[in-house]
């Protein structure tokens, strides 16, 4: 018999695992591999491709970048703490080299500051540009890309 799957068909089932999250699509993927390699195979590129799987996705991204800047202020607190981090290091001997090392620290941070301002701002921007687009197809009257258009 011959399976046919139709995107209608297919779209509540993708919506529900959504909203069970990866939990839910790390067992479909394995319950593939289990009754059919292939089954398991094609799961597992759709999660890839779609961006479901990794810390790479739209919303994962942020989480992740956050996640990881509060380890690093850990860390640094502790390293701190401890004497040994990158500001409160034991002094090497050399107070030109401990002078140049500390403003170099300074400086790397003010970067990083500035860095991460600006890809708030040029998600802003994007996330802002998208919106006007979405906005500016409506009141043309027409639907928004990718809504099913009904046939007369």
């Amino acid at each position: 018999m011959l399976f046919t799957f139709t995107r209608e068909a297919v779209m509540p089932i993708v919506a529900k695992l959504d909203e069970l999250g990866k939990p839910a699509w790390i067992a479909l993927m394995v319950l593939g591999f289990v009754i059919w390699w292939p089954l398991g195979l094609a799961t597992l590129f759709y999660l890839i491709g779609s961006g479901r799987m990794g810390p790479w996705n739209g919303a994962g991204s942020a989480h992740w970048q956050g996640r990881m800047q509060r380890k690093m202020q850990r860390m640094r607190q502790h390293m701190e703490g401890a004497g040994c981090g990158w500001h409160g290091a034991p002094p090497s001997g050399n107070r030109a080299f401990d002078e140049y090392r500390e403003e170099t620290l300074r400086r790397l941070e003010q970067e990083q500051r500035e860095f991460y301002d600006f890809l708030a701002r040029l998600r802003a921007a994007k996330d802002k540009a998208e919106f006007d687009a979405f906005m500016a197809e409506r009141r043309d009257g027409q639907p928004p890309q990718g809504a099913p258009t009904q046939a007369p």
